[in-house]
């Protein structure tokens, strides 16, 4: 990174190519998370997609089940997708759908022991993978960036809000 950044110092010398000793690096360090973390899921047979609806579901609480049109928007998918990882999840039987209540239209979906027990699995070993991946980090380090990184993410948020107003 440090060479491109002088390359591009050298070649515009007025130019501000700060953003890409940020950006450049958040970039790399995605696809390193991507690569490490698509291990992970490879091992344990599910997809990014499918985590995040086990995700969603393990986090509701225990006992808890959630509707599919709350699912979808908890994970920012569509009706359809959701529907697709709802249906491969259930022939896993990783999850179950419910009817819910009177309304025979309207299901409600919760973890089987089976669906927590290997997401519970999944997840301990996503984290540990990211761990590793922070390993070159002091823990000062860590809050610092992650301090940093909220305050970009909010700052860009707030940005995107404003502009979706107009």
């Amino acid at each position: 990174m440090a060479a491109i950044l002088e390359g591009w110092r050298a070649e515009r010398p007025g130019l501000d190519v700060s953003p890409v000793a940020i950006f450049g690096r958040i970039e790399r360090i995605e696809r390193h998370q991507a690569a490490a973390v698509r291990e992970v899921w490879r091992g344990h047979q599910i997809d990014p997609g499918e985590y995040s609806v086990l995700a969603a579901l393990r986090r509701s609480g225990p006992g808890r089940q959630l509707t599919p049109t709350e699912l979808y928007r908890s994970v920012l998918v569509t009706s359809a997708t959701m529907t697709e990882r709802l249906d491969r999840l259930e022939k896993r039987k990783l999850i179950r759908r419910r009817p819910a209540g009177r309304d025979r239209r309207s299901v409600l979906v919760e973890l089987t022991q089976a669906g927590r027990a290997a997401f519970d699995q999944a997840q301990a070993d996503h984290l540990a993978v990211e761990a590793a991946l922070l390993s070159g980090l002091t823990p000062g380090d860590r809050s610092a960036l992650a301090g940093l990184l909220a305050k970009l993410a909010a700052s860009l948020e707030q940005e995107q809000d404003t502009t979706e107003g107009v």
